[in-house]
């Protein structure tokens, strides 16, 4: 008991008359742009989260030293 064929036909000829098939054109091209837009930011996002991180791995290689030595205390000297 879901919705037949010729229900969706019914459904579709309402809103064709309501809408206009040129509108219905320019709804369904401006839909497109906008998800085609969406898909590629979410696409130079994920690249730019790859490129930071990848960078970082690098700088943290490149800059590690070990730095060996002994601690002290210096006294206070006054000059008077």
């Amino acid at each position: 008991m879901g919705i037949g064929i010729w229900q969706l036909v019914i459904i579709l000829l309402i809103v064709l008359l309501l809408f206009g098939a040129k509108r219905l054109r320019n709804i369904g091209s401006d839909l497109g742009s906008a998800v085609k837009g969406f898909k590629s930011a979410v696409k130079s996002e994920e690249d730019a989260a790859q490129d930071n991180d990848s960078a970082k791995l690098e700088s943290s290689d490149d800059d590690s030293q070990t730095i060996e030595g002994e601690a002290t205390k210096v006294k206070d000297q006054d000059k008077t």
